[in-house]
């Protein structure tokens, strides 16, 4: 490569002086997270260091395909090691039961692209230009020299296919393609990742989708369209909350609509809020930061706490405020 991050060298450094290390994402973990996660570990372990893979919540059914031999692991207190890595992951907080338990470590490396990260770690590398942290990942191997042989390859693809929307949002910048190209021609099963991914899904999840398209509902001259997923709705369903993503492009896709929300309970009174924009004019980082959340100029999120009628005033009303800027 050309040019690059100085602080990639920097971790480079770091990874050679090193030998035990564990790889952390955050809870409710996507394509882009495990794709990023088991990608550096494999990379790692190529390298002759020790690897563990940990995460709070369970790989989701549409992502086992990538976890073919079991490398996730729950995270357990007790554990030490030279070197935590996280990746993909905005804060500390979201590191869930995993942040509780690295405690034990010399360096901590954090890897990220959300521009609402918090640089939490010892050593942050965190390019919100990137539309995927599988794409930093993929810069991190180009720069050390390190091979990419086909099961990195597909675990790069799917990280950057599924962070990009398939390489459609807004985000996705002449190098994503660059990077998708090379790792298909290393290897990157398209048929097959396109196939678990994006066309394959449970029934439970087409029954949360009826539930979406019966009971969403538009406001602001239909500017806004949102819709709750409440406990109900899952153990009628059968569904689990992983059924839930990509949900919202449904409603966001609607030709009229800015903004996409869908508020689902958690607790009697904890809701998740995820929120999505099309306008660069409204940008939900900066609604779901009002909440104690972040993530992206057009998707975001954040939890809170309140009755739910109360969370979907006052979130309903802070995107309205935010579209008034919009034409």
């Amino acid at each position: 490569m050309k040019s690059y991050p100085k602080i990639i060298d920097r971790i480079l450094e770091i990874i050679r002086e090193h030998q035990t290390f564990c790889i952390v994402g955050h809870v409710r973990p996507d394509g882009d997270c495990i794709g990023s996660q088991l990608a550096l570990a494999l990379a790692l372990e190529h390298e002759g260091k020790q690897v563990t893979v940990w995460n709070h919540d369970a790989v989701p059914q549409k992502y086992k395909f990538l976890n073919a031999e079991g490398r996730f692991e729950k995270p357990r207190a007790g554990r030490k090691f030279d070197c935590v890595i996280a990746t993909d992951c905005a804060s500390f907080e979201r590191l869930g039961c995993a942040g509780d338990c690295i405690g034990d470590r010399k360096v901590f490396i954090n890897i990220d692209h959300h521009e609402s990260n918090t640089r939490y770690a010892d050593v942050n590398w965190v390019s919100p230009r990137e539309p995927s942290c599988g794409e930093l990942i993929y810069r991190l191997m180009k720069v050390a020299r390190w091979p990419i042989n086909k099961p990195i390859a597909d675990l790069l693809f799917t990280a950057i296919s599924t962070d990009t929307g398939s390489f459609q949002y807004p985000t996705t910048r002449p190098g994503t393609f660059h990077a998708g190209a090379e790792l298909v021609t290393r290897g990157a099963s398209l048929a097959k990742i396109c196939d678990e991914v994006y066309q394959s899904y449970p029934l439970s999840r087409a029954k949360l989708l009826k539930h979406v398209y019966s009971k969403f509902r538009l406001a602001d001259h239909d500017r806004i369209a949102w819709f709750w997923l409440k406990q109900e709705d899952f153990h009628r369903t059968g569904a689990e909350s992983n059924d839930t993503e990509g949900l919202i492009d449904h409603i966001r896709a609607i030709e009229p609509v800015v903004v996409a929300c869908v508020f689902e309970e958690l607790e009697p009174a904890l809701t998740r809020i995820s929120l999505r924009s099309k306008s660069s004019q409204v940008n939900v980082s900066e609604i779901c930061g009002l909440f104690g959340g972040g993530g992206h100029p057009a998707a975001a999120g954040a939890r809170i706490v309140g009755t739910p009628l109360s969370v979907q005033r006052k979130v309903l009303a802070a995107v309205k405020r935010a579209l008034q800027a919009v034409r």
